[in-house]
């Protein structure tokens, strides 16, 4: 396969791609465009935006020309299930229908869960604030193919303040963490197979903390933290751990994914 087609469902609507434009230089969409063509150059990528009706449609009617599909990060929260967060839900659900390799990121892990049967609830431990640390990969992630060559145990760029709390019929579990215990995850729905990672392969700990310190004033009134040296003192493990991040063995799971599509 000398070029791959890949669909980008962005997860965010709008007003919310704002604040990531601003604090991450790129919406969730086009950042994980930039990613995956750095890694694969030639890749041909359409971007949409399941709140845009005839987007989803054009997309529903070529699907075929996809090669895999990738549903990003967003700042909804599945459980305000307003209209537009349905139509993301049921964006995925369609496309379930057809034979396809999703690779799915926080958010959209969320959104597929829901989609092939689990539920999502506010995580029970606590939230991932740019930053997780000691994510380990079980004995089923090791023998998956997301993980190839990846470190049994990292630290990741990850950024949610739900977790997917009941898996699909069927789903493996492959990597958690102290935080959320579904850090990644394999299932099947429908035709389709998905991989979904509830931490961020395609960001790098810079945009995590201009993201994190956009939503200051939101983290510090939801008791996140307890004051403002308590927020300073996370923001420096983060930067702490920058030093540590290289491209390579950050997006492996992303190479992986790619590995996999060109070859189905």
């Amino acid at each position: 396969m000398s070029e791959l087609n890949i669909l980008i469902v962005e997860g965010n609507n709008p007003k919310d791609s704002e604040v990531f434009i601003n604090a991450a230089k790129a919406s969730c969409s086009e950042n994980f465009k930039n990613v995956v063509t750095e890694l694969e150059p030639s890749s041909k990528i359409t971007i949409i935006n399941p709140a845009n009706d005839n987007e989803t449609k054009e997309a529903l009617e070529n699907m075929s020309q996809y090669d895999g599909i990738i549903f990003t990060g967003g700042a909804m929260r599945l459980n305000d299930m307003t209209d537009e967060i349905k139509k993301h839900i049921n964006f995925a659900y369609n496309c379930f229908k057809y034979d396809n390799k999703i690779l799915a990121i926080c958010w959209g892990l969320q959104v597929c869960s829901t989609a092939a049967g689990g539920k999502v609830a506010p995580g029970r431990n606590g939230a991932h604030i740019g930053i997780a640390t000691d994510v380990e990969i079980n004995e089923n992630g090791k023998n998956n193919p997301i993980y190839k060559n990846k470190k049994h145990r990292f630290n990741t760029p990850a950024f949610n303040f739900d977790e997917v709390i009941k898996l699909p019929k069927g789903a493996t579990l492959l990597a958690s963490d102290k935080v959320n215990n579904n850090m990644g995850v394999y299932f099947k729905s429908g035709n389709s197979e998905i991989w979904g990672l509830q931490y961020h392969p395609d960001y790098e700990y810079w945009q995590m903390i201009n993201l994190s310190n956009a939503r200051f004033d939101r983290m510090i009134a939801n008791n996140h933290f307890k004051n403002e040296e308590k927020f300073k003192e996370h923001i420096d493990l983060i930067k702490s751990e920058e030093k540590n991040l290289d491209f390579v063995n950050k997006t492996h799971e992303i190479q992986n994914w790619l590995d996999i599509i060109k070859v189905s």
